[in-house]
């Protein structure tokens, strides 16, 4: 997917397809790609994640924009997401030190565990936003709660979007590991640490995967983030 996504980015990039222009079709590109329809399927939603393209019912995709400048995920684009879940996910975390029961622990341990195992992408991606709003049950504070389930899609969304392109799961287990641990400790700077990194990459990631585009580089960024 991370090969179809690059060669069809650099030919928008380039302007062998302009704005305006509609995409061959699925048939087409998956013969001329030698790929399935599952792997092209997600290339081009990832294209529209990024803000390239516009899948219009009927009719095809179409290029709306020659370079990325910032994806959205759901009703929120990237940075709005970010800048909301600074404010909020990492003061919740040291809530969330200082209040957890061993019922909360006891779940966000179960829910780790199952994420270091889990194979399947999709499955992943669930778990990971259940994973924050259990971490927001633990602060004790309902409205938090309410919060991260609000942009609960979004969530999801960027998880999917980061996974594709910026290899982030394995990091993020790790990085989650060490949440649960700060949380398990009851050290409230430890956990207000341990969030704050997580999203510090999260941030570095989707810097890595736009920043080609504007770097007018070849390769497509975020692999090694």
């Amino acid at each position: 997917m991370e090969a179809v996504l690059t060669h069809l980015r650099g030919a928008i990039e380039r302007g062998e397809y302009a704005i305006g222009d509609k995409l061959p079709s699925e048939a087409e590109l998956c013969r001329t790609l030698e790929v399935s329809r599952p792997v092209l399927r997600e290339a081009l939603r990832a294209l529209q994640t990024m803000g390239l393209t516009v899948a219009k019912t009927g009719k095809g995709t179409f290029v709306v924009a020659g370079s990325v400048e910032e994806p959205t995920f759901g009703d929120y684009s990237a940075s709005d997401l970010l800048e909301v879940r600074r404010h909020v996910e990492i003061p919740v975390a040291g809530y969330a030190a200082l209040r957890r029961t061993p019922e909360n622990l006891s779940r966000l341990t179960h829910l780790l565990d199952r994420m270091e195992r889990e194979t399947d992408t999709t499955a992943w991606v669930a778990m990971d936003t259940v994973f924050h709003l259990t971490v927001a049950e633990a602060a004790q504070n309902p409205v938090f709660r309410r919060v991260i389930e609000e942009i609960r899609d979004a969530l999801a969304r960027q998880s999917a979007f980061l996974n594709e392109l910026g290899g982030r799961r394995e990091q993020s287990d790790r990085e989650h590991r060490a949440i649960v641990e700060a949380l398990a400790e009851g050290i409230e700077q430890d956990a207000i640490e341990a969030m704050t990194h997580h999203l510090d990459r999260v941030e570095t990631t989707l810097t890595d995967i736009v920043r080609p585009a504007r770097a007018d580089t070849p390769t497509q960024g975020g692999a090694d983030a």
